[in-house]
């Protein structure tokens, strides 16, 4: 039987060492971390996280400020607001809320965040410098599935087989050359490949990050390994709609050392990594110490 890796419980400490650090650079140093949030349109979903990006900044000693657009806001505004948290030297982090509404062109706006700023990790020279082993601002859910392996693991991964279940620019991607980065053997799966189910079976470490209920059968994961999953998904049962992730976890869970749960895994370690990102951010703008570095 596995032992669950509990995303929320983790991200709930690491929001309290990042407090605590805050408080010790401003004693030293007279700053404080600024994050701006910019969140166009009425999106329900948007609206709840960037209320818990908001929560969990102040209470972690941040400047926070949120910017709140109606979804008539044209291109240029937006472009014309970036350019200002851009110019604001007491903003150290942006994070414009996706999806953007129709009409907007969300490659262009996110290209637009000075990359020194770019706390999502999104901006091509962020994700250029992660692939030459020079991270600087990396993407969250990567970020926070790696503190999750090392947590369990230990830092040194080194030599271990892990195979990723998903190619996207948010996740399948940048976890590859993070975990290249530390010294690991990397699989990346995806629609295209044949045989997904054997690639599993050969892994230490199983990320999945594909976007379908779980396509991870239990017998795709070899006795010990660690599974990290990504993904949530609503899916009805019985009439009312349950949360599950990529991973069929109640099988998996029979294989596999560690496992994330969904919810409660890897979902919680999103904005707490944003928060991380933004004080990393600060430091690297001041020239400060970074106490988290990897």
């Amino acid at each position: 039987m596995s032992q669950l890796i509990d995303g929320k419980a983790f991200a709930e400490n690491l929001r309290k060492t990042i407090a605590s650090q805050v408080v010790d650079i401003e004693k030293e140093h007279h700053i404080r971390p600024g994050l701006a949030v910019v969140l166009v349109g009425e999106d329900p979903a948007s609206q709840v996280y960037v209320r818990n990006k908001e929560k969990f900044a102040i209470e972690c000693g941040f400047k926070s400020e949120t910017f709140r657009l109606p979804a008539t806001t044209s291109q240029a505004e937006l472009l014309e607001l970036i350019q200002t948290l851009n110019n604001d030297a007491t903003i150290h982090g942006i994070l414009v809320q996706l999806p953007l509404p129709k009409g907007l062109n969300e490659e262009e706006v996110l290209y637009a965040i000075d990359p020194q700023k770019d706390v999502d990790g999104f901006h091509p020279i962020n994700i250029g410098l992660l692939s030459i082993g020079k991270p600087s601002l990396i993407p969250c859910t990567p970020l926070g599935s790696l503190l999750l392996l090392q947590d369990k693991l230990g830092k040194d991964l080194s030599g271990k087989h892990a195979v990723i279940v998903g190619r996207s620019n948010i996740v399948g991607k940048p976890m590859m050359q993070l975990l290249l980065s530390q010294n690991c053997t990397v699989t990346v799966a995806h629609s295209r490949t044949k045989d997904v189910a054997s690639l599993c079976r050969e892994a230490d470490i199983v990320i999945a990050a594909v976007g379908v209920p779980e396509l991870v059968k239990g017998d795709w994961i070899k006795k010990g390994a660690t599974v990290i999953d990504v993904g949530i998904n609503r899916i009805e049962v019985d009439g009312k709609t349950k949360l599950v992730g990529d991973v069929e976890f109640a099988t998996a869970k029979e294989n596999a050392e560690f496992i994330t749960p969904v919810p409660g895994g890897v979902g919680p370690m999103t904005i707490a990594c944003l928060l991380r990102n933004t004080l990393t951010a600060m430091c690297q703008q001041h020239k400060i110490v970074d106490p988290n570095k990897l």
